[in-house]
């Protein structure tokens, strides 16, 4: 069962310490090999719609509405759903994020939403 989630920028280096390695954007981060990524899983259902993520802009401004319009994409979900069970036999969960900002992004939303569904802290900073 995850006892632990983290969050991570994509570009930064991968580390056995990760655990298992989910990145939740929509999109191939720019400029990052597949090779480099060292993912063990690109969920793209699970990122915010595009329309969505076209409204946010990384707009911290926007942030606010932004986790209250992902949170009920996300309420419901088939794909939240489905990552919870591939996640669940994993102790460490990392999920990675290609945004420059490290605090105003779907990653931080995603993870308190499972943090909420797996009963386990939420990460409070990038690691």
């Amino acid at each position: 069962m995850t006892e632990q989630l983290r969050l991570k920028r994509v570009y930064e280096e991968a580390s056995s310490d990760d655990g298992f390695r989910v990145l939740v954007d929509r999109l191939w981060p720019r400029g990052e090999s597949r090779a480099k990524a060292d993912l063990d899983l690109w969920d793209k259902d699970v990122a915010p719609s595009t329309e969505l993520r076209d409204w946010f802009g990384h707009d911290p401004a926007r942030f606010a509405e932004f986790t209250a319009r992902y949170r009920a994409e996300l309420s419901g979900s088939d794909a939240l759903d489905h990552l919870v069970g591939l996640l669940e036999p994993h102790a460490l969960v990392t999920l990675l994020f290609g945004a420059r900002d490290t605090v105003h992004n779907q990653a931080v939303v995603l993870a308190d939403v499972l943090a909420e569904r797996l009963g386990v802290p939420a990460p409070t900073a990038v690691s």
